[in-house]
């Protein structure tokens, strides 16, 4: 899955369209990786289906018609970009069991390496990404405003505690080498992203929603 800052530069190039109040955008364009900071699993919050794979339909079909939500269309940014990393993204540094580095040489795939190779990468590429996209960080050091809606994904109370973890991994962050991916890689996929996801809300506005123009 993209990392918390990919997550949150897509929002906010989405954002240029949508001109929602930012700050609760992003806030939902990363809500869902709360599973993981309070110890459950993604199965609720990213809406997996059993052979894990994200069911973006059954989002829609219990949140579409409040998607003018800022916080809850960040969630829906979120759900699709995660469809969209596996499909465009992994597939470039993937092969089979095969991970292909940056340096052109090649390791077996298992979990552990795997995991270890792409957040190590995502922390190196945080600060040039937060430059590049010029991302408004205040989220992260001002008091936390908790949206006012109810989910039964993800305990809408405790956001706190992913803003608080997030802040502290963007503060920690530093450039070293990357491994796997660069900043072009990101950059294009951010971009792909955006506009992907643009052409499902206009597609889905004109049917049902009302969004600002």
């Amino acid at each position: 899955m993209a990392s918390s800052v990919i997550h949150m530069c897509i929002a906010k190039k989405i954002n240029q369209k949508l001109k929602f109040p930012e700050n609760m955008l992003l806030l939902g364009s990363i809500a869902p990786d709360l599973s993981k900071h309070i110890g459950q699993t993604k199965e609720k919050s990213h809406f997996l289906t059993e052979d894990n794979h994200i069911d973006i339909d059954k989002f829609l079909k219990k949140y579409q018609s409040q998607l003018t939500d800022p916080f809850l269309m960040g969630y829906f940014i979120h759900l699709y970009t995660d469809l969209l990393w596996d499909k465009y993204f992994v597939s470039e540094i993937i092969e089979k069991n095969t991970i292909h580095l940056l340096n052109g040489e090649t390791i077996e795939k298992n979990p552990e390496t795997y995991k270890k190779l792409i957040y190590q990468d995502y922390t190196n590429l945080n600060i040039q990404l937060i430059d590049y996209y010029q991302l408004d960080l205040s989220l992260f050091y001002e008091e936390a405003v908790i949206p006012k809606i109810q989910m039964d994904e993800i305990p809408v109370e405790k956001l706190s505690l992913l803003i608080n973890h997030t802040g502290i991994i963007i503060e920690n962050t530093k450039e070293q080498k990357s491994y796997t991916f660069n900043l072009d890689n990101i950059k294009s996929f951010i971009e792909l992203c955006s506009t992907l996801i643009i052409s499902v809300i206009e597609e889905r506005s004109n049917e049902k929603l009302n969004f600002r123009k």
